[in-house]
């Protein structure tokens, strides 16, 4: 039995289908991602987007959808389903009555005494997407119209009638293939079955709507080409393939080819199968070259920031894989190295390494000589980056600290802009920052004089600036008002937004903040941030707080980091109470983390959102599948792991 299904008043109340998604990636960077319905409601969505090196690496949508129609008696019944404006044509949700999730996304439809099912194969190793059609049941022969819409366009835009699109099509055995623009690969859609034939008849199909697009303030139509339609006959009891690849196959293979994959396809039976399925797809492996995808559909891979967030949870959490969590972290230091060394936008990030080698050393055996032998430089040189006059972003100042100031550019996580302007600038000293500075300057100090050269000056040379940022660290930040660390200090003094932010400075192993401060710190996160879908990014006691993200752009982006909740916090959250509470916060933290799996059926099918609503009942938003939510609660739940006994 699938573990994630649903049932026929569900799938026809489009309302409630459309917001649930299907999410299919493979390690070479194809995606597939629609509706459980298959009607696509953003421009991301479509069953064939694929990593095109000749175009920057980024992801091209070649095959926006499949309408299916059923021929039987003379009469057709058609199952897809897209929105023209307000007007959805055709319905084919009206036939659905089935969808399982896994192993592989099946719908099942129902029309008269016909049932039919369509299932959705993303080929694990190949861009290529496998649709099985099986006819369950039927009094008599029927006959299938498979009918492609083409797109060939970047998943970021959207595409229109044009006059430069090549509308042709080459014959190929058990298919046709096509190529809309010059520089692109060719689509190959090729059947298993000879009974079928493509009948050449092209049409743009004019303004399809993303009616997730169109909510959310976004261009939202694009025009799509049908160049024609396959046709054959289907008896009760028979299948055939459709297969959309990169690659000419030949059509005879495509049968075994998908029963041997489905094989292979690890059940997903429970809640940790699930997450670690999760986490399998958001590695991708192009090239090559592992990395970790930031989130599907839209975010990107290889991103600094939600890399070194998320590599811990979604490698060592996951199976303790040292071997792919250091590949990752290679290629994540060679492509990021001006961010690393002279400027960058996250400045916080280049410091977030340090904590990543204390987990691998400290939580999973890792040789710590070794380490520093290997990535020592690397974090030495991090350091000394923010020396005076290295970078214009952000700078060490005479007190040890460090202050980021650009104007009119958030340097921090907290990067939302409206109208060019940000959010949340958070310009001085920030709070985060200024703690994973302090943590990766002891951290060097300390490995240094392990495992360094002999002669080597680094610890003499940092240890005065250690002495510093112990000194001010709390004159800086601690407000005795509240009991809590400001957000972060600027020319007009201390900001005293109650935000996150200042769980880090608990969190690192090397923490600024002495212990007696902890309690009442974590009071106030308890009482206004903690939710039981992550932390939220600003206290609803704040008149700046947005507790529901909706509407349009702006109004989102207001509550970006205004309100809405982070489920990546969680991981600190629950390392610090575990340090500071005991024993005693594991029944809180198996309830907090129990609410992600309530879940699992919205948003993205099986897979766990970026953000949520700050306010009750914490809807779901952002990226359908998350790597910094999947990587904490993978985290979350090796802590709970290592703290079950006690």
């Amino acid at each position: 039995m699938a573990f994630l299904k649903f049932n026929k008043s569900e799938l026809v109340n489009l309302s409630y289908s459309l917001k649930r998604e299907i999410i299919s990636a493979n390690k070479i960077g194809a995606v597939c991602n629609t509706s459980i319905v298959t009607c696509n409601t953003r421009r991301y969505h479509g069953l064939l987007a694929v990593t095109l090196d000749r175009f920057g690496g980024q992801n091209y949508m070649l095959l926006s959808a499949v309408d299916e129609s059923i021929v039987v008696n003379g009469k057709q019944f058609n199952l897809g389903i897209h929105c023209y404006g307000d007007i959805y044509e055709p319905r084919g949700h009206k036939y659905v009555v089935d969808f399982e999730a896994d192993p592989v996304p099946t719908i099942t439809y129902k029309v008269g005494e016909i049932v039919f099912k369509k299932s959705i194969l993303l080929m694990p190793d190949s861009d290529q997407v496998l649709l099985k059609y099986e006819l369950v049941k039927a009094p008599s022969k029927v006959s299938l119209i498979l009918k492609p819409f083409l797109a060939f366009r970047n998943v970021h835009a959207l595409t229109h009638r044009n006059d430069q699109a090549n509308t042709s099509y080459n014959e190929i055995p058990g298919g046709a293939s096509f190529r809309l623009y010059s520089g692109f690969p060719d689509l190959h859609l090729q059947l298993s079955s000879k009974s079928f034939e493509y009948h050449h008849s092209p049409d743009w199909y004019m303004g399809v709507t993303y009616s997730d697009e169109y909510r959310r303030g976004f261009d939202c139509r694009e025009d799509l080409l049908v160049p024609g339609y396959f046709e054959g006959e289907m008896k009760k009891g028979e299948s055939v393939i459709l297969s959309a690849s990169k690659n000419e196959i030949i059509p005879t293979s495509l049968k075994a080819k998908y029963t041997s994959t489905v094989k292979k396809t690890p059940e997903i039976s429970d809640k940790r199968s699930q997450l670690e399925h999760c986490a399998d797809l958001l590695i991708t492996n192009h090239n090559g070259r592992k990395q970790i995808n930031a989130g599907y559909s839209w975010l990107y891979t290889g991103m600094l920031r939600e890399t070194l967030l998320s590599i811990v949870g979604l490698t060592l959490c996951r199976d303790g894989n040292a071997a792919e969590f250091e590949e990752i972290l290679d290629n994540l230091i060679e492509d990021n190295q001006e961010r690393l060394a002279t400027r960058t936008t996250q400045v916080e990030a280049p410091l977030m390494i340090a904590g990543v080698l204390q987990k691998y050393i400290e939580e999973f055996g890792a040789d710590p000589k070794k380490v520093w032998k290997k990535y020592g430089n690397v974090i030495k040189n991090v350091i000394e980056s923010y020396l005076p006059g290295v970078r214009k972003e952000i700078s060490m100042q005479p007190n040890g600290m460090l202050w980021a100031q650009m104007d009119g550019v958030a340097l921090s996580w907290m990067n939302a802009y409206i109208n060019g302007v940000p959010v949340t600038e958070r310009s001085g000293y920030q709070v985060e920052t200024n703690a994973l500075w302090y943590n990766a300057i002891c951290f060097a100090i300390e490995m240094e004089q392990k495992y360094g050269a002999k002669t080597s000056k680094f610890p003499e040379t940092w240890a005065p600036v250690k002495a510093l940022i112990e000194e001010n660290y709390m004159k800086t930040f601690w407000y005795p008002k509240r009991g809590i660390l400001a957000d972060y200090v600027d020319n007009n003094g201390q900001n005293v937004d109650t935000r996150p932010n200042m769980l880090f400075a608990l969190w690192v192993k090397y923490s600024p903040v002495p212990e007696e401060y902890y309690h009442s710190i974590l009071r106030t996160i308890d009482n206004e941030l903690v939710t039981r879908r992550g932390i939220r990014t600003l206290s609803p006691r704040n008149p700046m707080y947005r507790g529901v993200y909706e509407g349009t752009q702006i109004e989102r982006d207001l509550a970006y980091h205004q309100g809405s909740t982070r489920p990546f916090f969680l991981e600190a959250y629950a390392d610090v109470c575990f340090r500071v509470k005991g024993p005693a916060f594991f029944n809180k933290v198996q309830w907090l983390v129990k609410s992600f799996y309530e879940d699992l059926g919205k948003h993205g099918v099986g897979a766990f959102s970026e953000l949520y609503d700050g306010d009750p009942p914490h809807e779901a938003h952002g990226a359908v599948s998350s790597a910094l939510s999947t990587a904490a609660l993978l985290a979350v739940d090796y802590l709970m792991e290592k703290h079950k006994e006690d």
